[in-house]
């Protein structure tokens, strides 16, 4: 019997009765032999199922846990929004979300074409210093933090938003609103407000963990001097124990540090706790509603009120946008962010590429707002577009199409553009650092209106005119920034260069001195 013969005989697992006649105790053995590999093909085959099996239920465990937790951030938010509405506002919300996020029919999907008025300039920095020169013009307070804001309130220059109206809906508003303590941020710092009972609380629980990591990193070393010296995995395992340890105890201490720093000296001491006061001042009746600084929940649900609110001039303008969007297309116009403090900024910046970070953010004034396309139709943005792009070359705003589906939309205070001087004037203030830089290139780069001054003639100006306007004006406006930045870089360079002529006079003399 051949041997090819053979194998086919034991791959079909079942030979016949010949094979034990003629081959005897070694036909039974292979027998054998091809039943057992049999039942070891079988246990790996269930184990292989039995392993799809489990990693199929930890994945749809994994997405079932994601996705509770989703919904319930989005309940929680959406019970923020609507704390303070009626029933009836409560079910226009509900209505209104489901008209956002509905299916558009075939007829609403025409191609997109973004005008040149929502693109970047050429010069980048120039949509950024167009706001920042509206700032400098009327000197518009911006804000910090969340006390700063509460107090531009107190003071009339905001006015807060309703959840949802017949026209628009908060959608997304104050979404990474956080619910810790308040605090107040300076130099790039939180520093926590608290009053005099709350304080000392604080101050014992940094000494109440300082001294537990103290006992922790004692204990881990005694163990690690305990081990014998062939032990080699395991006092690695506690020399990282003992440096994760170390490194909670450095935070603990710098926390310490800036209480201290902060809490020090008692002209601060006492400023950092009037800060605090005047919060819980707005607290206990804020929109008709009070709100307890102490719980978790309605720390977070002041902020997304805090959040939803914007100076009136904006406001005027959202309205108007809204307005038409809601009579062209029987939908309410979805709002994604309002005033933004740098506290804030900051925080989204960790998901948000586009939440710029210069010396005075446009959101941080109240005069600038989001609008979220992700929902419409090709029909549906082309409209808000168009629009927009009237609005802009009648010189009432600043406006650009982002990548991250939104409209960033800013309103002129008096409904006239900054003058180009100003702007110019401005360039410096705007321009990013390279890591902001390349967020800022998330806005849409295809090729725009070439001049800075695309807008400055209100009214009459048109989108042709804005494709080719003033390309001369940017080029000098170009220049003299860059010959600015220039003689500041050579100024810095001759600066260096004295200095270190100095110092070599200076070491020299020294070194004269010693030979004598």
């Amino acid at each position: 019997m051949g041997s090819a013969h053979l194998r086919d005989l034991l791959a079909s697992d079942a030979l016949p009765q010949i094979c034990i006649e003629k081959f005897g105790t070694l036909g039974r053995g292979l027998i054998a032999f091809s039943k057992l590999r049999h039942c070891k093909l079988m246990r790996r085959a269930r184990h292989f199922l039995l392993l799809i099996v489990v990693s199929v239920a930890i994945a749809s465990g994994a997405w079932a846990f994601l996705r509770v937790k989703a919904l319930k951030r989005q309940a929680l938010r959406q019970s923020d929004y609507l704390s303070n509405t009626t029933t009836a506002d409560a079910d226009l919300w509900t209505r209104s979300m489901e008209k956002v996020k509905e299916a558009r029919g075939e007829a609403e999907g025409a191609a997109v074409e973004t005008p040149p008025e929502l693109r970047h300039y050429s010069d980048r920095h120039w949509f950024l210093a167009t706001q920042v020169a509206e700032v400098r013009k009327f000197n518009v307070q911006s804000c910090q933090d969340f006390v700063d804001l509460a107090a531009m309130i107190q003071r009339g220059e905001l006015v807060s938003l309703p959840a949802v109206t017949d026209t628009y809906i908060l959608y997304g508003v104050g979404a990474k609103a956080e619910d810790g303590v308040f605090s107040r941020y300076q130099d790039g710092h939180n520093i926590e407000l608290y009053d005099e009972p709350e304080l000392r609380d604080a101050y014992g629980r940094l000494e109440s963990t300082h001294s537990k990591l103290e006992t922790e990193i004692s204990r881990l070393k005694t163990q690690t001097t305990a081990l014998k010296k062939g032990d080699r995995a395991k006092q690695v395992e506690l020399q990282k124990e003992i440096t994760a340890r170390q490194q909670e105890l450095k935070a603990n201490e710098d926390d310490k540090a800036l209480l201290d720093q902060s809490y020090g000296q008692p002209e601060t001491r006492q400023r950092l706790l009037s800060d605090y006061a005047s919060l819980q001042a707005l607290a206990k009746n804020f929109g008709g509603r009070s709100y307890n600084l102490n719980d978790s929940s309605d720390r977070q649900a002041i902020r997304v009120s805090l959040l939803s609110t914007l100076k009136p001039e904006a406001l005027k303008i959202l309205e108007e946008i809204a307005k038409s969007y809601h009579d062209k297309f029987d939908r309410p116009l979805p709002v994604s962010s309002l005033v933004r403090p740098e506290q804030y900024q900051h925080t989204l910046n960790r998901v948000n590429r586009n939440a710029v970070l210069i010396d005075t953010p446009p959101h941080t004034t109240g005069l600038a707002f989001d609008i979220d396309y992700r929902y419409m139709s090709g029909a549906e943005q082309n409209f808000l577009m168009t629009e927009l792009a009237r609005m802009k070359g009648e010189g009432r705003i600043e406006v650009i199409r982002e990548r991250n589906a939104n409209f960033h939309i800013f309103a002129f205070i008096d409904g006239r553009r900054p003058d180009d001087e100003l702007i110019t004037a401005s360039l410096d203030e705007a321009t990013l650092d390279k890591s902001d830089e390349s967020k800022e290139t998330n806005h849409a780069t295809n090729s725009p209106a070439t001049g800075p001054s695309a807008t400055k003639t209100p009214a009459k100006v048109t989108p042709a005119k804005l494709r080719s306007h003033d390309t001369k004006s940017l080029a000098k406006v170009a220049s003299k920034s860059r010959t600015a930045k220039k003689t500041k870089t050579n100024s810095n360079k001759n600066n260096r260069s004295t200095n270190s002529r100095a110092k070599n006079t200076t070491s020299k003399s020294k070194h004269q001195y010693r030979k004598r």
